[in-house]
């Protein structure tokens, strides 16, 4: 069955992977980017629905949302992979507070404005499938142990994992929503063997996870009927270091 999952945050790493592995398995995929990378041309030349949207402005969301409210008549999953990663050091043309507000605004006011406008669409699907619809938010490993340096990144993905919570109890039995915490999943390029020792060095399984981690987890996620409400780590056992 051909389903319509939307994706934010499709340029790279995770997010272009999941939209690639939907599209290869013949859903139609909407996506959300903020930057233009090659990597959007050719998700849209294999039929991705693409949405450039700046998630920190609330009139770019609305916009986007009523774009895809006037095509879609049913939605099967939403996948809130967009992110930030911005440590707390500020500088004369960024505060503390400009830091906390991007944070927040990207991890859980965009998240829960899409999740509000677009339920209607999940609950639709709901009934016309077997099995509910689902909301996955990806929040991160930090979100339960906090950071040192990045004090807003991890409250703000602390603040979208219970926005997991409350939307598990809202929508239910018709939308499941479940998080999935990474910690190291992909290396960057121009990350030095230094780095490397260190990061895979903090978890109990010393491996760089790949983003098929991730699409195997969410792939059972969507296809589970008895799990909703919960937080998935993929840490490598960082908690028992």
């Amino acid at each position: 069955m051909k389903h319509t999952i939307l994706i934010t945050g499709v340029g790279k790493r995770i997010g272009y992977a999941l939209a690639k592995h939907f599209i290869a398995q013949g859903h139609q995929v909407i996506g959300t980017f903020r930057t233009h990378y090659p990597s959007i041309d050719e998700l849209a030349e294999l039929g991705a629905d693409l949405y450039q949207c700046d998630l920190t402005l609330t009139e770019e969301i609305n916009d986007m949302l009523q774009r895809i409210v006037a095509q879609y008549s049913e939605l099967n999953c939403i996948i809130h992979n967009a992110s930030d990663w911005h440590n707390d050091k500020t500088s004369n043309e960024v505060s503390s507070a400009d830091i906390m507000t991007r944070m927040m605004n990207i991890h859980v006011s965009a998240p829960y404005q899409i999740n509000l406008a677009l339920a209607p669409l999940l609950t639709a699907s709901a009934k016309q499938q077997v099995g509910a619809s689902n909301i996955i938010h990806i929040t991160d490993y930090v979100a339960e142990k906090g950071s040192k340096k990045h004090i807003a990144y991890a409250a703000s993905k602390a603040g979208l994992h219970n926005l997991t919570l409350s939307f598990a109890a809202k929508l239910a039995p018709e939308v499941k929503v479940n998080s999935i915490a990474p910690a190291m999943i992909l290396f960057n390029e121009g990350d030095d063997d230094d780095y490397k020792v260190k990061a895979l060095a903090k978890a109990i399984l010393p491996v760089e996870a790949g983003n098929n981690e991730m699409i195997s987890l969410v792939d059972y996620l969507t296809s589970s009927h008895y799990v909703t409400g919960r937080s998935y780590a993929v840490d490598g056992g960082r908690q028992l270091k």
